[in-house]
């Protein structure tokens, strides 16, 4: 046992496996902070969705000529505004929404990268992850997160309770709610980039089964675009009813 213990301790010797320990705790310090959060607010889809959908960002990388490593974090904070835009300007449910964002970011990534047939990188590492290959430049960008996390957080705790727990009521005492839902989402969205080295753009396993977007897309596209069809049907039915 205490031989075990041992080899245990001589392997946190080599600096890849400190910076492995340190990058897992530093994001799961930082996944904590927002995760409370998110989980009531109904975003746990969320992280999911940027998950997968990174998978164009790091195709357009490669497309380009661009390390993929280095478009995650501005892929993964235009996805945030992006996602922020939609949910306020849309009316369909938050989980459809997504899950419609991030089949068809794949569907596009899938399309590009039968166009880059000479990348001979770690494309499986970003696909499935590979926690030792957490390097100095990855753990500086872990800290300043966890330090700007900590800050807002530790800033505007009542308002993000008050916002989870009761949005009307926050926008009523005058709180700017689209301010810190976008912050909020900005951050969460970095989060679950940086972590995408670590833990990988992979399928999510469900009950001893892969779940894949295309089986989930099925069974929203159809339900979704009926939504959408009677939204539009009821608009140009007020439209023309009011028209003289």
């Amino acid at each position: 046992m205490f031989r075990e213990l041992t080899h245990i301790v001589e392997l946190f010797q080599f600096p890849f496996m400190q910076r492995a320990l340190l990058g897992g705790i530093m994001t799961g310090c930082t996944g904590g902070l927002l995760g409370s959060f998110t989980i009531l607010r109904q975003l746990s889809f969320f992280s999911d969705a940027l998950g997968h959908s990174a998978l164009l960002g790091i195709s357009l990388g490669l497309l380009f000529g661009i390390n993929p490593s280095l478009i995650l974090l501005p892929f993964a904070i235009v996805f945030a505004l992006g996602v922020t835009y939609l949910l306020e300007r849309t009316r369909l449910w938050t989980d459809a929404l997504l899950n419609i964002i991030y089949s068809a970011s794949l569907a596009i990534a899938i399309i590009i990268l039968s166009f880059v047939g000479h990348y001979k990188g770690g494309l499986t590492n970003l696909l499935f992850g590979d926690i030792l290959a957490v390097g100095e430049q990855d753990l500086i960008i872990s800290g300043i997160l966890l330090l700007i996390t900590t800050i807002f957080i530790g800033l505007t705790v009542r308002i993000q309770m008050l916002m989870t727990l009761c949005e009307p009521l926050a926008i009523a005492r005058g709180v700017p709610v689209t301010i810190h839902r976008t912050v909020f989402i900005v951050l969460l969205s970095l989060v679950v980039g940086v972590s995408i080295k670590a833990i990988g753009v992979s399928w999510t396993v469900r009950e001893g089964s892969f779940s894949t977007p295309l089986a989930s897309a099925v069974s929203l596209f159809p339900i979704t675009t009926t939504r959408s069809t009677m939204l539009l049907s009821s608009s140009s039915a007020k439209w023309a009813m009011s028209t003289p």
